[in-house]
């Protein structure tokens, strides 16, 4: 290269390092702001000015006695179907897992009727089990006798028949769930826990399922948000849960947007209030997976606000705040 080019490209240089520096432009997100925004204030405006929305009938009945028990209901009926969801969930993961193709084979068919219904449908053969069921007794199988006799329409309550529909149909979900958990753990480490003699329960309950609890926490999680909204279906039935609390009160009052809010919001606060607990508690299980977890809603705020340290990272703060 001749020493004229040299000074060609250097001074071509030099005038590509005076270039000013320009941002790229990006007028679509402008636009997409303005849209956002403008739909949110039409929204609000919407809201705060038509009355036939009726606020103040919302405010007179949001914690009347009948929409507090509704409520009271309504979080019984998910605690209660998530739990009984989660064991049996476990149980039936455990045996489509089983190499004894019995117990994988009576899993599979579990799981396969109760996601394959609609829980509309088999809420309402739950409640009219009578009809096909009489009589329920308990004896010797086949030849007798029967020691125990019950009426059917007694034992099958309403309510009896809201918890085994939502909570059998939700341990279909969760044993997938679970299982799909179960095979995500590298089997190395199953093998080296069978190498020291551990036992299947053992192996299952200590090496296992600890580790599998983060891939289960998420899905489970929005099983119960999902619970808790789908348990409005149990009204069909007469249970007296939130939405059927709403509906008794607007059948009288005639009221039927303002109550209707009602039960819309109190879903709203729960769904938030279970949204920050599964924040929390897959958090918490992702310690051992993650060297720095996220901050906390109360860690992020007092990053901000600047009352944390300057440098606080995302585990940095696990032992000197559980917040």
């Amino acid at each position: 290269m001749s020493r004229q080019q040299s000074d060609l490209i250097g001074t071509d240089i030099d005038q590509t390092i005076d270039l000013p520096i320009k941002p790229a432009r990006h007028p679509g997100r402008w636009v997409a702001i303005a849209f956002v925004i403008l739909l949110t204030a039409m929204f609000v405006h919407t809201l705060f000015t038509n009355p036939r929305f009726e606020w103040s009938v919302v405010g007179h009945y949001f914690a009347s006695d009948s929409i507090l028990l509704g409520v009271r209901r309504t979080l019984q009926l998910t605690a209660i179907a998530m739990l009984t969801g989660a064991g049996l969930g476990v149980l039936l993961a455990v045996m489509r897992l089983s190499p004894n193709p019995v117990l994988s084979g009576a899993s599979w068919l579990f799981v396969w009727f109760f996601r394959g219904s609609p829980l509309l449908v088999q809420l309402l053969l739950w409640y009219n089990l009578s009809a096909l069921f009489p009589d329920i007794t308990l004896g010797i199988p086949f030849i007798g006798p029967d020691f125990v006799h019950i009426d059917a329409n007694v034992l099958i309550s309403p309510y009896v028949a809201a918890l085994l529909g939502l909570g059998l149909n939700e341990a279909a979900y969760s044993a997938e769930i679970i299982r799909a958990g179960i095979i995500s753990i590298d089997h190395g480490q199953t093998e080296a826990a069978q190498s020291i003699g551990m036992s299947r329960g053992r192996l299952l309950r200590r090496v296992v399922l600890p580790q599998a609890m983060r891939v289960i926490i998420p899905p489970l999680g929005n099983d119960t948000i999902n619970m808790l909204k789908m348990s409005a279906l149990v009204s069909t039935i007469a249970v007296p849960e939130l939405l059927f609390a709403a509906q008794t009160i607007y059948t009288r009052t005639f009221e039927t947007i303002p109550l209707l809010l009602v039960a819309v919001i109190w879903y709203l606060i729960v769904v938030s209030i279970l949204s920050v607990i599964q924040y929390y508690i897959e958090r918490h299980f992702a310690r051992g997976s993650s060297r720095n977890l996220p901050l906390t809603p109360l860690q992020s705020l007092r990053k901000i606000l600047g009352f944390g340290p300057r440098g606080l990272t995302s585990g940095s703060d696990e032992k000197g705040s559980a917040s």
